[in-house]
């Protein structure tokens, strides 16, 4: 009996001193939801994704959100910005377009899309993540995001408790308005990298202000530059027909 005991009691030491140790070296996960998916885009997920509907953002955004504004046609999404009964079924904005987002937070991991952008002056393309308000952090978010205005370019960005400035261009190499290409960022406590078709295009690593560390919602959107925003996104013209950016696929990794 007393053999075993102190079997026991040695084994719950090394156990203790084992899960301590598992404690030190692996990173503390962020996320609210740590379980991969790879979303075909068939056709709206309620369980996995909504639409945003019925509202708009600040005055930077030119767009309401309407669920009519999302389409599926052979394994594409299509977010159509136009302006059909703006301003007065578009929350008040001259044009309308959709969203669509996870309906839970993901922490560290990789987030990628496969994604073919939308043309013109003045329109975003964006793969990102966003906490939203938080009792500890507010506004967490990493981008992806192709400017119309250029669309040989792409803009990585992020946010930390809604402090961002830390931008970066990068030549694609090719026209995202023309075909579809793969875009990808992994996060982790001690990086965020960016990848294009699988290369490695951009890392930060907390040299230039904070990293993220809220978990947030995986969205996906189009939209066009209002007010302040100009300045950055340039002004849209809307061309007379309705403009598209189309998605493939959205998946999310999560980190080991």
């Amino acid at each position: 009996m007393n053999m075993l005991m102190n079997f026991r009691r040695n084994m719950t030491a090394v156990l203790t001193a084992g899960t301590l140790l598992c404690g030190l070296l692996l990173p503390i996960q962020a996320s609210a939801a740590d379980v991969a998916f790879n979303e075909p885009l068939n056709g709206t997920n309620p369980n996995l994704f909504y639409t945003s509907d019925g509202w708009g953002n600040g005055p930077d955004f030119g767009v309401g959100w309407k669920a009519a504004n999302q389409e599926f046609s052979n394994g594409i999404m299509a977010l159509r910005l136009d302006k059909a009964g703006c301003p007065a079924s578009c929350s008040g904005k001259n044009y309308a377009s959709a969203e669509y987002a996870t309906n839970v937070k993901y922490g560290y991991g990789r987030v990628e899309a496969r994604l073919k952008a939308a043309k013109g002056t003045g329109l975003v393309t964006s793969l990102f993540t966003y906490s939203g308000p938080g009792t500890v952090t507010s506004n967490d978010e990493i981008d992806i995001e192709i400017l119309g205005k250029d669309t040989t370019k792409m803009e990585t960005n992020y946010f930390t408790n809604g402090v961002g400035q830390h931008s970066t261009i990068i030549n694609l190499g090719f026209d995202a308005s023309l075909d579809f290409h793969n875009y990808a960022f992994e996060w982790s406590p001690t990086s965020i990298k960016w990848y294009v078709d699988g290369q490695l295009v951009h890392t930060e690593n907390g040299s230039r202000g904070a990293l993220p560390t809220s978990p947030g919602h995986i969205m996906v959107n189009l939209w066009s530059g209002a007010g302040p925003a100009e300045i950055w996104t340039g002004k849209f013209n809307y061309p007379g027909t309705p403009v598209r950016a189309y998605y493939d696929w959205i998946k999310f990794t999560p980190a080991n």
